[in-house]
């Protein structure tokens, strides 16, 4: 398996990575790289498919008429 060196990691990360390391109660090498598994190997996001689900989604919801809210928080609906 290969290894890699990281030099001159600014304090302010290496904290928060010693963080993340206990919180998941791993070490520091097998945290590093984890995240670096996370961000390689994640898959790009299309955003024009993300966008048409959400606006099918969006037709299927009723609109909602001003009278009608009014008239919901005159019976003290919630």
């Amino acid at each position: 398996m290969a290894s890699l060196t990281l030099k001159d990691i600014p304090k302010r990360l290496h904290q928060q990575l010693r963080t993340r390391a206990a919180r998941h109660r791993r070490s520091l090498s097998q945290e590093a790289l984890a995240c670096l598994e996370q961000v390689v190997a994640a898959q790009p996001v299309d955003a024009a498919a993300v966008l048409r689900r959400a606006r099918a989604e969006r037709a299927l919801v009723k609109p909602m008429r001003q009278r009608d809210l009014d008239s919901w928080i005159r019976e003290g609906r919630p």
